[in-house]
């Protein structure tokens, strides 16, 4: 009688970390930090400005960290020119790619597509997909019980 494992956190966790660790290693062959690469991510595939709270929000939420961690990797960003901080006094702040930021982001991206291709590559697609659903449904409820 054989015995198939069953998904578990600790699965999901060693997957997350091994991924994690080749996603570090181009993210320091580009010079970006993780913070920072998340934030350029999120900047360059939602039309390249948003403002400073709504970017900080989805940041917040999506890594579980606090402001002042998503406030030092901003000022970073800006350090190296590759965002801007526009003050509105209306709607706030507004963040924007600068052309650097926006090189940066299709580089760090096209390492990301050649990864994925080595990871995923030669996997079912009925399998990622059943893995996607799995790892959302997990996301979710995970997500309720932190709010609740």
């Amino acid at each position: 009688m054989t015995h198939t494992p069953t998904l578990t956190g600790q699965d999901i966790g060693q997957a997350e970390k091994a991924t994690r660790a080749v996603l570090d290693r181009l993210l320091a062959e580009t010079r970006t930090e993780f913070h920072g690469w998340v934030i350029l991510n999120v900047l360059g595939t939602n039309g390249s400005t948003l403002d400073q709270n709504e970017l900080m929000g989805r940041v917040v939420h999506g890594l579980k960290i606090d402001e002042p961690t998503v406030h030092a990797a901003l000022a970073e960003l800006v350090d190296h020119g590759l965002i801007s901080r526009t003050p509105f006094a209306e709607t706030g702040p507004q963040i924007t790619l600068m052309p650097a930021g926006t090189a940066r982001f299709h580089q760090v991206r096209e390492g990301i597509g050649q990864i994925t291709q080595r990871l995923y590559g030669g996997l079912p697609t009925e399998d990622l997909a059943t893995a996607h659903r799995v790892l959302a449904t997990v996301t979710e409820r995970a997500n309720a019980e932190l709010a609740g």
